[in-house]
């Protein structure tokens, strides 16, 4: 089991990103129904979550070069997970 386990955290990690890029698509028939958006403002809302994430992955990464991975790591996932 224990060869196991650091593959079932990289999994986890990975889904867990998978539905931060995912979420703001949930999102899209609202944002039309109640503010009337067009298809060209749908394209720069994904646009800007989409930069904003790279952008945090990439902070992420200096950081975990600095503190070490696994704590980093770690840290990421108690952050994100809920409860």
């Amino acid at each position: 089991m224990r060869k196991w386990l650091p593959l079932m955290t990289v999994c986890l990690g990975t889904f867990m990103l998978l539905i931060d890029v995912t979420i703001v698509n949930v999102a899209l028939p609202d944002m039309v129904g109640d503010l009337g958006a067009s298809f060209g403002a749908l394209q720069w809302v994904i646009d800007a979550y989409a930069l904003a994430l790279a952008a945090l992955v990439l902070g992420a990464g200096s950081i975990a070069d600095r503190v070490g991975h696994r704590r980093a790591y770690i840290a990421g996932l108690e952050a994100a997970a809920p409860g």
